[in-house]
């Protein structure tokens, strides 16, 4: 074929689209929204990487490790900084105590003067957050004025809390999260080895959020193809043969594919700024983060209007357009089901030879990945319309309604089926998600060995705290039902650097008890622990030998190089009992338990707590916060945290956040262009519901027609697409050598969120649907 007779061809093809009238510029409109959709979607997938890269620069540039064991000498370009994050119900906010040291102090990013002391600059979140009627207990927490704003180039998002406090008097210790630094910035460090199961994560999450979007552009390219496969009869009447007229017909696909990208790239930039103002399952990000990559773009801008062409000429193959008018409405050759079977048996031949790879044999394959889940996910498209012919042909009998949905998709089986292909892939890849990350859960999250039923709220002090009022501080807090407070010294054998040393533990008899098991208590008593728990050689003996009764010992003993102790003396008493210690012991690196008057008076300012434990009150709402209050007030460094039974891999929890934001933008994406498709057939069938109705077809059997014909084709397409999302998942959890078990109530939640999303479009087309029904409808041109 000539190329000059195929662009002749197209450009006839987009001539027709765009002046063919009000009915071509409705259809044409349909198209372009349908495709915009999807090409917005696209454009927001290529700025991923610019989003990613642009937050791990901020990231990076901001970046201070406050617990760094080297800490350089004080001079004129020296800044003292310490961790002061805090929580708001559910939202972490990262807070920053600078003090600089001389004029040349480097400033944060994003700031562009240090605060002074009781002042702090704030993230513009933060500001509007204190601002609100609801933090007041978030003010009373952070009572510094403010003075300014964090700029972009400091936070991570448009919506992350962040604030940069002024100090006076922070010091450097070792165990205190202040440092001093020179410039802000991360070390350039090795590169960590990916983990490859975590990489197939995000392979298979990538594959399973493009392919529903490459579906509906897909069937958007085909909307209104009833109507234009008769104009295209005309054209065989002035002397087109097959091929031209299959030519024109990929132009006027063509003109609706390229307005789609203007449509797109329109929506693109409106939801750009949009995002930039909001958040997302607690991910943001700044509108300037939202630049598309050339190459992915181009890439895009491309692919479209290439595949709305060989998508029109691939369906035209089914289509006899004749000079006397369309064969359709004759009885249709039935599909062919073994080339359709193709595409998933490929992919599974594709995902087989990594079968139990797991994750100590090195990376898989992406491209046997990405085809192997991309095939099995475009064969759902190839075998749904032979499952809806298959089933609709052996259907009929029943209802008004019922036959004429059945007759109606008995006839354009493949038009229903080209609606439901999109939902049916997006559902199977959840499934197949779904599967795989309940499956692997278990290796990325491990026990933390803490009771959240026993102790909610742990506080960590910056330093040493002297022990007397804390108890009674946090006990007459708002929510607190009961607080432990340990403290604790070191002992050892001699005054000066002694040969055996080691800690006690200092408190009341209710506290001791949460660390070992006391047959009875008084204040005065002493006890040691004869095993240890969290220890592969659970004997104390070494501890038991150090600490007879009778013997003496010192409490702050001194070491050469470093300042002099207290080197108080303490006679061990007679009535040291030895007890078993607590298998949930709330801490094991003591074994001597002493009550506080136990210990001569002197001692008393050796002691320090470093913790309190606590159990809070479920009815107050807010206790949690007024725990970080009072904390506040008592150490401004300190953190207070809740307990939590697990703890997940960061790496993990990551992507299945990304996996969730992804699914939200796809579903809104699957409820936009089920909404536009839907509204393209009922537009297809004006004329036909207003010929019905004129001759007496009430109202309601045309609604619940219309109902059936989208309830069927995607109760089948979601049965098909639970079927290959299990055995996707199956084989993803086979590759990564963990058991298969079957999580039920996932799978038909998943199935159940797509059946919601068509419920929803459903209820939102019965007005127009009512419309259309009008005697109106006949009026023609």
């Amino acid at each position: 074929m000539n190329p000059r007779h195929w662009a002749r061809d197209l450009a006839m093809g987009a001539r027709f689209g765009v002046t063919g009238g009000r009915e071509g510029w409705v259809r044409m409109t349909l198209t372009a929204v349908g495709v915009g959709l999807g090409v917005a979607l696209l454009l927001l997938c290529t700025a991923m990487p610019n989003v990613i890269a642009s937050r791990n620069k901020v990231e990076d540039a901001r970046y201070v490790n406050v617990y760094s064991q080297t800490v350089s000498s004080k001079a004129d370009n020296t800044l003292l900084i310490a961790a002061a994050d805090t929580t708001w119900h559910d939202d972490d906010i990262r807070g920053r105590i600078v003090e600089p040291e001389g004029r040349r102090a480097p400033l944060p990013p994003g700031v562009d003067r240090f605060p002074g002391k009781g002042e702090m600059v704030v993230s513009p979140a933060l500001k509007d957050l204190l601002d609100s009627d609801d933090a007041k207990l978030l003010r009373e927490r952070l009572p510094y004025r403010i003075t300014g704003t964090i700029g972009e180039s400091g936070l991570i998002g448009s919506h992350e809390l962040a604030y940069y406090a002024g100090g006076s008097g922070l010091k450097l210790s070792v165990i205190s999260p202040v440092t001093r630094l020179t410039e802000y910035g991360k070390p350039d460090a090795t590169t960590e080895k990916t983990d490859p199961v975590l990489l197939l994560m995000v392979l298979v999450v990538i594959v399973v959020l493009l392919t529903p979007v490459a579906v509906f552009i897909a069937a958007a390219v085909r909307f209104g193809g009833e109507r234009r496969d008769r104009r295209l009869a005309a054209l065989r009447l002035v002397g087109s043969d097959r091929g031209m007229t299959r030519r024109i017909a990929a132009g006027e696909a063509l003109a609706g594919a390229l307005l789609g990208l203007v449509v797109g790239t329109g929506f693109f930039l409106l939801g750009r700024q949009k995002l930039g103002t909001g958040e997302l399952l607690g991910v943001s990000v700044w509108p300037s983060y939202l630049d598309p990559s050339p190459s992915l773009a181009a890439l895009v801008a491309m692919a479209v209007p290439v595949a709305a062409v060989l998508v029109t000429l691939l369906a035209m193959r089914g289509v006899v357009v004749e000079p006397l008018g369309v064969v359709r409405a004759a009885k249709q050759r039935r599909r062919r089901l073994w080339w359709r079977l193709l595409p998933p048996v490929a992919g599974l031949a594709m995902l087989y030879p990594m079968i139990g790879q797991g994750r100590r044999n090195g990376d898989f394959n992406q491209y046997l990945v990405i085809g192997g889940v991309l095939m099995l996910l475009i064969g759902i498209t190839a075998l749904l319309p032979w499952v809806v012919e298959a089933i609709v042909v052996r259907l009929g009998k029943g209802a008004l309604s019922w036959q004429l949905a059945m007759r109606r998709l008995q006839l354009s089986s493949g038009t229903a089926a080209r609606m439901v292909n999109g939902i049916a892939v997006a559902v199977a890849g959840a499934i197949a998600l779904q599967m795989l990350f309940t499956g692997t859960q278990s290796q990325y999250t491990k026990n933390t060995g803490k009771d959240p039923g026993r102790v909610q709220m742990q506080v960590a002090f910056s330093g040493p705290k002297p022990p007397s009022g804390i108890e009674r501080a946090f006990t007459g807090t708002k929510g607190v039902r009961a607080a432990v407070v340990l403290a604790r010294a070191e002992y050892g054998d001699s005054r000066r650097d002694p040969n055996s040393n080691s800690d006690l533990t200092v408190g009341s008899c209710a506290a001791l008890r949460e660390l070992a098991a006391l047959p009875s208590c008084k204040d005065g008593d002493v006890f040691i622990k004869r095993t240890r728990s969290g220890y592969s050689d659970p004997s104390n003996a070494a501890e038991i030998a150090l600490a007879k009764p009778g013997r003496q010992l010192y409490i702050d003993p001194s070491y050469d190089g470093e300042d002099r102790g207290l080197e108080v003396p303490w006679t061990v008493p007679a009535n040291l009992r030895q007890v078993n210690a607590r298998k949930d012991s709330l801490q094991e690196y003591a074994s001597l338990l002493v009550t506080p008057a136990a210990l001569p008076a002197k001692a008393a300012p050796a002691v320090f707590s470093d913790g309190v434990y606590l159990r809070l009150d479920p009815s107050v709402p807010d206790s949690r916060e007024y725990v970080r209050n009072v904390t506040a007030r008592m150490d401004p460094l300190a953190q207070a945290f809740g307990w939590s039974a697990t703890q997940e891999n960061s790496k993990y929890t990551s992507i299945r956040t990304g996996l969730f934001v992804g699914s939200a933008f796809v579903l809104a994406l699957i409820g936009a262009s089920l909404l536009v498709s839907q509204l393209e057939q009922l537009r297809e069938r004006r004329k036909l519901l207003s010929a019905l109705v004129a001759f007496g077809t009430r109202r309601r059997t045309l609604s619940l027609s219309v109902l059936w014909q989208t309830a069927l084709p995607v109760g089948l397409g979601l049965v098909l697409a639970t079927g290959v999302g299990v055995v996707l998942g199956t084989v993803l959890l086979k590759m990564t050598r963990i058991p298969v078990a079957m999580d039920w109530a996932s799978v038909l939640t998943m199935t159940g969120v797509g059946a919601v999303v068509v419920g929803v479009v459903t209820l939102l087309s019965l007005p127009p649907l009512l419309r259309m029904m009008r005697p109106t409808g006949l009026r023609t041109e």
